[in-house]
């Protein structure tokens, strides 16, 4: 049973809504970097699994933004979507195929994770 305050109520329930959207982003971000590390793994879309994998994890990704549009500035949602793709495929690269992020690249993650941030307090 949900008591309605009036103005209150409904600013509690567009809050609830808008968390959602950060959670559908934080979502769609984290499918792009699965359709990501398997596209790599897909070796040019020779191998079977990973390209399944990689078609997949796109549809999935982009349902997600999609969703997260609907509540949040397109242009934000698509920076702090293509930025955790970003910093978690730098990641996953660094622990699955061994490429080092070295310290400049690390301070432009960081950079990055920076832009996320203030984007998500904005």
């Amino acid at each position: 049973m949900e008591i309605s305050i009036g103005p209150v109520f409904l600013f509690v329930r567009a809050g609830r809504k808008r968390n959602m959207a950060w959670i559908e982003v934080c979502i769609a971000g984290l499918f792009e970097v699965v359709w990501a590390v398997a596209m790599k793994s897909s070796e040019g879309f020779t191998r079977l699994v990973p390209s399944v994998v990689t078609i997949c994890g796109l549809v999935v990704s982009f349902v997600f933004l999609a969703l997260a549009t609907k509540r949040l500035p397109l242009g934000t949602a698509y920076a702090v979507w293509t930025g955790i793709g970003t910093v978690g495929t730098v990641i996953a690269g660094d622990l699955l195929f061994q490429e080092s992020i070295g310290p400049i690249r690390f301070v432009f993650l960081a950079m990055i994770v920076a832009g996320i941030v203030g984007l998500k307090l904005a």
